[in-house]
């Protein structure tokens, strides 16, 4: 044995790194709808207090969403493949079902239409 543990699912990301993704995530999207809703450029009174408001919802939205789709694309992954060695290109196995059904079907055609042909005589 080489001594190496098994890959566990906490192995692919870290909770450091999913709520570090999240926050970028939730402060980029938060930027973009203060400067889009005009936060630093102050025309009005109030209007920046409601562009605040605003980007705070759409960040504190983005963060939450942003875990859940990266906790549920973890999910996806099993964590003993991603060590894996590939050493074929990965739709083989179904690239070859697909032709042998093709081939199954051509022969079924094949053979029904020499029945056809032979009843017919």
């Amino acid at each position: 044995m080489s001594g190496q543990r098994p890959t566990r699912r906490r192995d692919l990301m870290k909770p450091a790194q999913l709520l570090g993704l999240a926050v970028i995530a939730a402060l980029f999207a938060g930027v973009v709808t203060l400067v889009s809703m005009g936060f630093f450029q102050s025309r009005f009174p109030g209007e920046s207090q409601h562009a605040l408001i605003v980007g705070l919802i759409v960040a504190g939205v983005t963060f939450i969403v942003t875990i859940l789709v990266i906790a549920l694309l973890l999910l996806v992954v099993q964590p003993d493949q991603v060590t894996h060695t590939i050493d074929r290109p990965v739709l083989v196995a179904r690239d070859e079902a697909v032709a042998k059904e093709k081939a199954a079907r051509d022969a079924a055609a094949t053979r029904s239409a020499d029945d056809d042909r032979g009843a017919g005589h």
